[in-house]
């Protein structure tokens, strides 16, 4: 067995380089040379927090679940894909035969190993590697026109993609998103594919709203600054149709729900704490009130969506850093009001 450069987490603002264990492709696997990866808020977490909630690090582990690359080699059985395809790689791996699997919903697999994730012990390791052996089903080609750091946005896309598809039919409607950080910005995509009318965002900090107008949203309202600034929206019972709510702040979802007409659907993204929620409204205007968690047929479609550039996620990635530069990638993932999607290149 040989070893590749990853990028391990110890503890709360212990990020480290160092070697850790690669072994050969078996069967059904393939060795991918990792090109990319996106730095997610649950990986900040992780670095800033050293965990979330009870979800500690309790073991040196791997960051990273938003990954691409290209296929450097494949272990015995693997077909319909070979060395020098660039690939997305999903992070998703369900075990296929719990009731939940059964049913078709795997993203709520019962003993779902989801890569860079310390809910379990031990630990599943994470993407943020130079080099990474794989199954050769969570890989997902995405030709030659887009970079490498483009087809590792399929992740997060893919979350998009299942968040608006939580809300029912899009097209033409007046949608609000509520939190503009790398989620709020691939709904706010998904939004604007799915064609929707009209998406204002909503945020607390000038900066995100700033590259959310250059986007396309077509209102962005700092609601910290402007506490009235959606009441015009909350008169006669709310006049948005569709609310995605991805900062995981109460007072946001609280906002949501007074800003959504009667009978229409407010999705929750973002993951907070226990929520205050103001339930007579909820009930008064029969509100549908939904979650969305993570993804599962909507990874293929995502990766398809940006290889075709029919959602061009270009953007949405703000900066670049080598792996060498791991912790300095991190802190700048963590400003808001410098960066957007922070990805570290594995090849540099």
């Amino acid at each position: 067995m040989t070893t590749t450069e990853a990028c391990v987490i110890h503890g709360q603002r212990d990020l480290r380089v160092e070697a850790v264990d690669l072994p050969a492709p078996g069967a059904g696997e393939v060795l991918v040379d990792i090109g990319a990866g996106g730095i997610c808020g649950s990986d900040l977490h992780y670095y800033l927090d050293g965990g979330f909630g009870t979800v500690r690090v309790r073991e040196p582990m791997v960051l990273g679940h938003e990954v691409a690359g290209t296929i450097a080699a494949l272990g015995a059985g693997v077909a319909g894909l070979k060395p020098g395809d660039r690939v997305a790689v999903n992070p998703s791996h369900p075990c296929g035969t719990c009731e939940y699997c059964a049913r078709d919903e795997p993203q709520h697999c019962l003993e779902m190993r989801f890569w860079g994730s310390a809910m379990r012990m031990p630990h599943v390791q994470g993407g943020f590697r130079r080099r990474l052996v794989v199954a050769a089903r969570q890989c997902v080609p995405v030709g030659d026109v887009v970079s490498i750091g483009e087809a590792a946005m399929s992740e997060p896309l893919a979350v998009a993609l299942h968040a608006v598809g939580q809300a029912g039919e899009v097209r033409g409607k007046r949608a609000l998103v509520t939190g503009f950080g790398p989620i709020g910005g691939v709904v706010l995509l998904a939004f604007k594919h799915a064609g929707a009318a009209e998406v204002t965002v909503t945020d607390v900090v000038d900066e995100p709203l700033a590259f959310a107008r250059r986007l396309g949203a077509s209102a962005a309202v700092n609601v910290a600054a402007e506490r009235d600034a959606l009441a015009a929206e909350e008169k006669d019972k709310g006049r948005f149709d569709l609310a995605v709510e991805c900062s995981g702040n109460p007072r946001a979802l609280a906002q949501a729900i007074a800003c959504v007409r009667p009978r229409g659907t407010i999705v929750q993204v973002g993951i907070g704490g226990a929520f205050d929620v103001p339930m007579n409204l909820v009930v008064a205007k029969e509100l549908r009130l939904a979650g969305s968690f993570r993804f599962h047929p909507e990874f293929e479609r995502a990766a398809g969506l940006i290889a075709r550039r029919e959602i061009d996620v270009r953007p949405l990635i703000t900066a670049t850093r080598p792996l060498a530069d791991a912790q300095a990638a991190f802190d700048l993932a963590a400003d808001r009001r410098a960066s957007m999607k922070v990805q570290i290149a594995f090849g540099l």
